[in-house]
């Protein structure tokens, strides 16, 4: 089944802005490149950076615990390590993600726009070398097919916004939820890049959340399990060939072939 990328996002702060970019080289059993380097621990999470291992997205300060994070607009620059924070009635904060003393004042500035909706102490926490801090274990890189975002649409009878559903790459395309009978099969993007579909995204809390307004306004998993019997939309992918992605490619769906 052939579709079309038509979008790619990135999220460098788990739980914060998504960044739209126009392509990306994805890597052979690697996640996103610059997704989820950062996170800011809502109170001691236990984790360890000479041991780094999968730690709940509720140790965090993300939208499934704080929807106001989503009134905090950031925007990551790759090169110089800076972090640019907007947020209504406030002026325009940067702070060096890359130095202790930039994830300090980051922290110290999200405590202060929180207040009390966090538990804190906030920190912010740098991903140690292959790490990232996604939602699953097995969570490389996230896929979305967008004519599921409009099935459930559909049903509930309102508009969604597909950034609700956190993922690097949006595809148009498919049949709606013929990613979910794909597990075990394969996505190829462009002239090269060949990705397995390792498990469907179960969804959570955060998707409740209205990532422009910061303010929960809809009980998406219940009306997934409501209207389709299950919580997933979505599934994510290991890459085993890399290469250049970018909007416009062709984004082949293939699934496990039947035992005759």
């Amino acid at each position: 089944m052939q579709g079309r990328l038509a979008a790619l996002y990135r999220h460098p702060v788990k739980g914060f802005t998504p960044e739209p970019l126009s392509s990306a080289r994805l890597e052979t059993g690697r996640c996103f490149p610059c997704d989820r380097l950062y996170a800011v621990e809502d109170g001691p999470s236990g984790f360890d950076p000479d041991n780094p291992r999968h730690i709940s997205k509720m140790r965090f300060a993300v939208l499934a615990k704080i929807a106001e994070v989503a009134r905090v607009v950031t925007a990551y620059d790759e090169a110089s390590g800076e972090l640019r924070v907007e947020a209504e009635g406030q002026g325009t904060f940067r702070a060096v993600l890359t130095t202790e003393t930039g994830r300090v004042a980051f922290a110290d500035w999200l405590q202060a726009f929180l207040g009390e909706r966090a538990s804190g102490p906030l920190r912010v926490l740098t991903a140690p070398g292959d790490h990232r801090f996604m939602d699953d274990r097995r969570g490389f890189v996230s896929v979305i097919n967008m004519e599921s975002v409009r099935a459930l649409e559909a049903r509930v009878g309102r508009s969604l916004d597909p950034l609700r559903f956190r993922a690097n790459l949006y595809v148009e395309g498919w049949d709606a939820w013929a990613e979910n009978e794909a597990i075990g099969g394969t996505v190829r993007i462009g002239e090269g890049v060949r990705a397995r579909v390792v498990k469907p995204t179960g969804r959570c809390r955060a998707t409740h959340v209205d990532p422009r307004r910061g303010v929960e306004d809809i009980d998406l998993v219940s009306q997934l399990f409501n209207h389709f019997g299950h919580t997933i939309l979505g599934v994510y992918v290991d890459v085993d060939a890399g290469g250049r992605v970018a909007e416009g490619d062709a984004v082949t769906l293939e699934r496990v072939e039947a035992p005759i």
